[in-house]
């Protein structure tokens, strides 16, 4: 697991902007997607073409969020990055300048639907009440990625939790992008992974800083209960 570090003068930074350090006190979780990224073979196995390493660490916190977030009404859906033709017709200069050709191959067979490192990781716990959604760029949301933004749009979800690999990619892509479409996001500091702690902090910073409500996974946990208690003891 990561070690965390989000430097002082980012919540310095944040009471200077708003007063405090975190930023959502409660959530509706009816209202509330846990959006898990890239959690696949490709990423995880051992050996695998981008394997890292540390992604199967977090695996834990993700299912305990994921198992709360169900019980509690909300949505869980898993982002699966692809590869494919139109892929690479559309997003060209990624497959042509940031790759050599071996690398290409390797991760074209790695990600193509219905590979094995297309795959969910086996020990993540997926029920039928969750989405998959398949995603060709870093970021889910940018135009012609996915289909994730109406899907949840049509749910009414306001609210998203970030889990996933790589913290510092496809994590921070999609939190990034998502918050400026108006989403309130919960980036789960135990809950992404990335190849070194600097990578995974770095981004921790610039989320807390400007994009997400960093938080740990058992936070995340009690806010999606909340709710349940708040209600029950009424």
């Amino acid at each position: 697991m990561h070690q965390i570090n989000i430097p002082s003068y980012v919540d310095e930074r944040s009471m200077q902007r708003r007063g405090k350090v975190t930023i959502f006190d409660s959530i509706d979780p009816a209202r509330t997607a846990h959006i898990i990224v890239d959690l696949q073979n490709g990423f995880m196995a051992p050996g695998a073409a981008s394997e890292i390493a540390t992604a199967r660490e977090i695996v834990p916190n993700v299912n305990s969020i994921s198992s709360a977030c169900r019980e509690a009404g909300g949505l869980n859906v898993f982002l699966q990055h692809t590869i494919d033709a139109k892929a690479h017709e559309t997003w060209s200069t990624w497959f042509n300048y940031f790759s050599h050709a071996d690398r290409r191959k390797r991760m074209d067979e790695t990600f193509a639907d219905g590979s094995f490192g297309h795959q969910l990781w086996p020990l993540l716990e997926v029920t039928d009440a969750d989405l998959k959604v398949k995603k060709s760029r870093f970021g889910a949301f940018v135009e012609g990625s996915s289909g994730l933004h109406g899907i949840l749009q049509a749910r009414g979800i306001d609210t998203l939790i970030i889990t996933g690999t790589a913290t510092n990619v496809c994590c921070e892509s999609t939190a990034r992008d998502a918050m400026m479409m108006n989403y309130k996001v919960i980036f789960v500091a135990d809950g992404c992974a990335t190849f070194t702690d600097a990578e995974h902090n770095a981004t921790l910073g610039n989320m807390r800083a400007i994009f997400a409500d960093v938080r740990s996974a058992s936070e995340v946990i009690g806010l999606l209960t909340q709710k349940a208690a708040i209600q029950a003891a009424e």
